[in-house]
């Protein structure tokens, strides 16, 4: 059984009316309820900041510091962090580039343990750093999210590093506390 050929112009019409009704609803404005209910996982995306892609640069270094602090509520002391962030940043930067090893010598062993540095030393940049307590209130971890070229030239940000640090009685120069590095296992 064959079916009859249908007519053109019926196609002609078909295809004018579904063209006509594509385009008005292109063209209509949808109406939007003026009142939505935020639902609970509107409500957390809002609330979790969000990360910037891979290769953002210093503009997206806020928003990897905001993450951090937003997962890790702080813990310590203003001074206490203060304290820490310092001396993470300086024994990130001290691993990575091999600038100022000397200054941690119970970290990095002495002058015959020398390990090429990783980075060049104008190619670290720190994007984010918290310090936060590693259990008790004597011993601290720097969670540290930074970027570097690698010797081989390869350009990485967010990489992450975590240094753990314990308080120690001896007092620094100002006469506060002082926090030391805990040996790499």
């Amino acid at each position: 059984m064959t079916t009859p050929p249908h007519s053109p112009r019926l196609l002609l019409i078909t295809t004018l009316v579904l063209t006509i009704a594509g385009v008005m609803l292109l063209v209509l404005p949808r109406s939007v309820d003026p009142s939505p209910t935020p639902s609970a996982h509107t409500a957390h995306a809002a609330s979790t900041p969000v990360l910037p892609p891979h290769g953002e640069g210093v503009a997206g270094d806020r928003a990897i510091q905001q993450a951090l602090e937003t997962a890790w509520p702080a813990d310590l002391t203003a001074h206490d962090e203060w304290q820490l962030v310092s001396a993470g940043r300086d024994l990130l930067r001290a691993d990575a580039t091999g600038t100022g090893r000397d200054q941690w010598p119970a970290f990095f062993g002495g002058p015959e343990q020398v390990l090429a540095p990783a980075v060049a030393p104008a190619g670290v940049r720190i994007q984010a750093v918290i310090a936060r307590k590693d259990g008790d209130e004597n011993r601290a971890v720097v969670h540290l999210v930074w970027a570097g070229t690698d010797r081989g030239g390869t350009y990485a940000d967010g990489r992450i590093t975590d240094l753990y640090f314990t308080r120690t009685t001896a007092s620094d120069r100002k006469g506060g506390v002082r926090w030391i590095p805990r040996p790499r296992m």
